[in-house]
């Protein structure tokens, strides 16, 4: 059994990245992120790999670009207002379907906001901030262990579907420290390998190709951009069907069902536990991906629900989701806290309880 690794969150999404195949990083510095290229910059390098801080996070987006478009598996993370820099490049990555791995460890907001934990990032990331039509697979991970995972095989799932994919994280994950199992590292494709593995890539232009490689996202020719983007809606199909990810708990007989992700959900999960002791029986349904959104999870609810309360560091983002999951059959409310501030679970129960009594009257 590999040994547990005890590790601060960011250092530790640094390592899966390597040992999921990254080789290049572009970076700019941002709290509550900072710890990741300086990670990078130290560690990178002794697998042959090319760190880069960038001028800015437009230059990083765009320095990604360009590499991964030549083959390179690419890692870039960011916080909030940087991810906002981004979203362009993330369009222009999402059309030319070039793959990507980014990770944003969000912050409050809007605006430079502050450097605590934030959730606010949520329709940016689930609907896309960039122009035109185009869909990133998005994961929300809840525990250092379950973030390594991710972004070790979003490395790969990048690749497969060739891509950009998020990982939604938050200030909390990267700021706070616990033990991983850390992967082995996947090996690297070799440059003599790209023709094979990644016959779209800019590889260079040799006497055995038969045609010029091209990466673009210009189309001017509308039938030919319209023919385009319904080759994405079909592979975004596809994605919906095959990238869900959740994870529920007590629904069968829950009288309150909390929808929640990330750090909020381990919070939520002990707030589940004090209901249960006072008698109030309590599930939960968090999305580990938000894009695509698992809406089917909510079929299980039973009419023993009450109300569904999704829990968010927001005014309300995640709830949107949640209402077309759940349609008219049960009452949805919202406990949130904005502005850095974590809900503990204690007053999530009180939330709760006065919300369960409301319903009830």
């Amino acid at each position: 059994m590999t040994d547990k690794v005890l590790m601060k969150g960011n250092e530790a999404f640094a390592e899966a990245a390597i040992r999921g195949g990254c080789r290049y990083y572009f970076g700019y510095p941002i709290t509550p992120q900072n710890e990741i290229p300086e990670y990078m910059s130290r560690e990178l390098p002794k697998y042959g790999g090319s760190f880069l801080q960038a001028e800015s996070e437009l230059g990083a987006i765009n320095m990604a670009y360009g590499a991964s478009a030549s083959g390179g598996r690419v890692f870039i993370t960011s916080s909030s207002p940087g991810i906002a820099l981004m979203q362009e490049g993330m369009s222009f990555l999402s059309s030319a379907e070039v793959p990507l791995v980014v990770v944003n460890v969000s912050r409050g907001g809007p605006g430079i906001g502050g450097i605590q934990p934030g959730q606010a990032d949520y329709i940016q990331a689930t609907r896309g901030g960039g122009n035109g039509d185009y869909k990133v697979p998005v994961f929300a991970p809840s525990s250092l262990q379950e973030a390594v995972d991710l972004i070790y095989e979003a490395m790969e799932l990048a690749d497969i579907w060739r891509n950009p994919i998020m990982i939604y994280t938050d200030g909390i994950l990267g700021q706070m420290m616990e033990p991983v199992v850390l992967p082995e590292p996947r090996p690297v494709t070799e440059y003599s390998e790209l023709k094979q593995k990644k016959p779209w890539a800019l590889s260079g232009y040799g006497d055995d190709d038969s045609k010029r490689r091209v990466v673009k996202s210009l189309r001017m020719d509308p039938n030919e951009l319209e023919m385009h983007v319904e080759a994405l809606f079909e592979k975004y199909g596809r994605a919906e069907k095959e990238l869900v990810r959740v994870e529920t708990a007590g629904l069968e007989d829950a009288e309150i069902v909390f929808v929640a992700f990330g750090t909020v959900a381990r919070i939520t999960k002990e707030a589940i536990e004090l209901l249960g002791e006072s008698g109030v029986k309590a599930g939960l349904i968090r999305p580990v991906s938000l894009w695509p959104f698992p809406y089917d999870a909510f079929d299980a609810l039973t009419d023993k629900t009450k109300v569904v309360i999704s829990t968010e560091l927001s005014m309300g983002q995640l709830v949107q989701d949640v209402q077309i999951g759940v349609g008219k059959r049960f009452p949805i409310r919202l406990i949130t806290r904005t502005g850095g501030i974590i809900p503990t679970s204690r007053e999530i129960v009180e939330r709760a309880l006065g919300i369960l009594s409301d319903i009830s009257v």
